[in-house]
């Protein structure tokens, strides 16, 4: 039978953690799966060899477990980290050890293709052999092809608790396809509560809903409004909702349990949920866990705009730290304080906006509180010095706070600035007015709203 040849190909291949780790060479780039598919035993073994190598570079994204060659070399003179979006335990190495990788998200699998240095050794987190050969990339497709085919040495880690995710494409790979197997410790994968929407959000969240109708396929980032999204949708009379995404989160579990979720208007993967990678509970690892009626693909097709597009009725949803009076919106960043990555957001705004009915929100409160207790406004006449602009005032759309919804394109800079200080926070309208007179970007003629909810949104 052919699954007896597969167990063998099976077993000539593992070996152990310890062992794996000794195939890394001074000066070796090493790349680790996405998000819950890092290899988290590997990493743990190799941290013990810090005293017999130099200068080892280790890319990742969203690095999900404990970074223990990080921890083991403070400085980064023998392993220094490479983030292509700083999230989850990179955060507390940024700035010491671990440095961040701009990208476009759709982007990603190319570029570790054709741009980035070659990968010596790639480690990715599996879920078992299946009875053909088959392993699945588990919670994440996003670029585990990508690696696979440049990588030197292919090096698959399997978890008995991965799901075992169907696609899409490039989801799974053979045994046949790589070079060795770790049988891992079957750690428990790194979960994510969700988050609790603020009052602000609940807010936000009924404008948007507003705005929502039946058949629209949904793109919800990560955080408190998106979850608050969710809700009212499982809440609502909406149906036959679709779902096209990069990250699955439990808000989506939440609108699927309450048969919202159908797909049935879908252009393209009708009837299917379509994602890259998934973050969230143990429910919802179970949930994705051999279900047909979810397909993982890799990011270079779920985040492509040109796929995007292609789905009707599409609707964007995020957020961002702060937005300035000429429509630039950073969404990575306090300052050059780093916060998070572009990821997939400049992908779906400009998707969104390109389906036929689509609309891309991207949501704030109007306000935030500072660590000193101050009271400060999101919308800034301009951004902090050394903000990054996530998106460009030439690609936003729909920008949202409690106040209202602002529709960005084709807004003369005078228009913007009528309508983003429409949607600050009222104290701090009149300071706004000001700057936007310095700027030479405020006409006398214009008016400003009083305190209620505006929508100042015109076309999609």
């Amino acid at each position: 039978m052919l699954y007896e040849r597969w167990k063998e190909e099976y077993q000539k291949r593992l070996l152990t953690a310890d062992q794996a780790a000794q195939l890394v060479k001074s000066g070796d780039w090493i790349e680790y799966g996405f998000g819950i598919t890092s290899g988290r035993d590997f990493d743990e073994a190799l941290a013990k060899r810090k005293d017999e190598l130099k200068d080892v570079k280790i890319r990742c994204d969203i690095g999900a477990y404990q970074h223990f060659t990080a921890e083991a070399d403070p400085t980064g003179e023998v392993f220094t980290w490479n983030s292509w979006h700083v999230a989850a335990h990179d955060k507390k190495f940024i700035g010491q050890n671990l440095y961040y990788i701009p990208m476009k998200f759709h982007e990603n699998p190319y570029m570790t293709r054709h741009d980035c240095e070659p990968i010596d050794i790639a480690v990715i987190q599996v879920s078992p052999m299946d009875k053909h050969g088959y392993f699945s990339f588990g919670a994440s497709a996003v670029s585990g092809w990508a690696m696979m085919e440049t990588a030197k040495i292919r090096i698959l880690e399997v978890n008995e608790r991965m799901p075992r995710c169907l696609g899409g494409n490039q989801e799974c790979v053979h045994v046949t396809q790589v070079d060795y197997i770790i049988e891992s410790k079957n750690e428990p994968l790194t979960t994510i509560p969700p988050a609790k929407g603020t009052e602000t959000d609940q807010k936000i969240a009924k404008l948007i809903m507003e705005r929502l109708y039946d058949g629209v396929c949904i793109q919800l980032g990560i955080g408190g409004l998106p979850n608050a999204v969710g809700t009212m949708i499982a809440e609502s009379d909406l149906k036959d909702i679709g779902v096209h995404t990069e990250m699955y989160v439990d808000a989506y579990l939440e609108m699927y349990k309450a048969g919202k979720i159908t797909g049935a208007k879908k252009n393209i993967d009708r009837y299917k949920q379509v994602y890259a990678f998934a973050m969230g509970t143990q429910e919802l690892y179970d949930f994705i866990d051999d279900n047909p009626g979810l397909a993982a693909y890799s990011v270079d097709y779920t985040n492509d705009p040109r796929v995007i597009c292609q789905i009707d009725n599409f609707v964007s949803i995020n957020a961002c730290v702060e937005v300035d009076l000429f429509g630039q919106v950073c969404s990575e960043s306090s300052g050059v304080r780093h916060i998070s990555g572009t990821g997939g957001q400049l992908d779906f705004v400009e998707g969104a906006y390109k389906s036929k009915g689509g609309q891309s929100f991207i949501c704030m409160p109007s306000t935030f509180k500072a660590k000193d207790g101050t009271v400060k406004s999101r919308i800034q006449p301009i951004l902090t010095p050394g903000a990054i602009v996530t998106d460009p005032r030439t690609a936003v759309h729909m920008l949202v706070t409690e106040y209202g919804i602002a529709n960005m394109k084709g807004k003369s800079t005078w228009e913007r600035a009528e309508a983003l200080i429409n949607l600050a926070h009222p104290d701090f309208r009149e300071e706004l007015i000001q700057k936007a007179t310095e700027f030479k970007i405020w006409r006398r003629s214009n008016k400003i709203a009083g305190t209620g909810p505006v929508d100042v949104a015109v076309g999609k």
